[in-house]
């Protein structure tokens, strides 16, 4: 906690200043900015999720963000074995999955400003906003190959799971959550071109929801989710 305090701090100490560094006579003026990436994070899978983000210039060096966030949030605990008789592999013990549909605004402020074409450019942010999150249920296949929506009292033998239920099966039956999410980050702008812009971005997000979203029934559920993230981003600018 206290690493995340701390990184915190930085942000808002950064984002309370407008003016950091100079301009370059040759800087690229541009008033807006759309963006998407792909996410990759410690309570998400190969792939945590995909963002998509617009920047509206406010000043200098300071813009307004209006961000979507969908993110596939995982239990910690989660294990993926196989079924010794087919080779099929499903999560034991996982009775839901969480996709976190977060809205953010916020505030994005240049901390060090490339030249048009060349150089890397550093921003600071700030972001927060509600969250909805879908909980649905995680299905799979029994051993009489009849696909169903995971219960722990009823599936007490993992050798008797073949394996998982086809993708988003239980999007019909999901419920929503009510939640917040904050985002500070700073993003690592690499582009070369004036209308272009690529780069990475990395932070911590923390996401609150008004009760426990259970995933693994046999474990500790919460209703606070904390991870670290890096997003690969691309998008353009005028």
């Amino acid at each position: 906690m206290r690493i995340i305090k701390s990184f915190s701090c930085l942000l808002l100490m950064i984002l309370s200043y407008g003016n950091v560094m100079a301009q370059d006579p040759e800087d690229y003026e541009y008033t807006d900015e759309f963006v998407w990436g792909i996410n990759k994070n410690t309570r998400g899978g190969l792939i945590g999720g995909f963002i998509f983000k617009k920047s509206i210039r406010l000043s200098e060096n300071q813009f307004q963000t209006f961000g979507l966030e969908l993110m596939n949030v995982k239990h910690p605990k989660e294990t993926r074995i196989s079924n010794p008789l087919n080779g099929n592999s499903f999560i034991w013990g996982k009775q839901n999955y969480l996709y976190s549909v977060r809205l953010q605004y916020g505030r994005e402020v240049i901390l060090f400003k490339k030249a048009s074409f060349q150089g890397l450019q550093i921003h600071g942010i700030l972001a927060g906003g509600p969250t909805l999150g879908i909980v649905s249920p995680y299905y799979i296949q029994n051993s009489r190959g009849i696909n169903e929506p995971y219960d722990p009292e009823v599936h007490v033998d993992f050798n008797s799971i073949l394996g998982t239920g086809n993708i988003l099966q239980g999007l019909g039956d999901s419920e929503v959550k009510f939640g917040l999410n904050l985002k500070p980050a700073f993003s690592f702008e690499f582009g070369t071109f004036k209308s272009n812009v690529s780069g990475i971005e990395l932070g911590f997000v923390i996401e609150a929801f008004t009760e426990d979203i259970v995933l693994v029934p046999n474990d500790s559920n919460d209703s606070l989710f904390t991870s670290f993230f890096v997003t690969l981003f691309y998008g353009r600018r005028r």
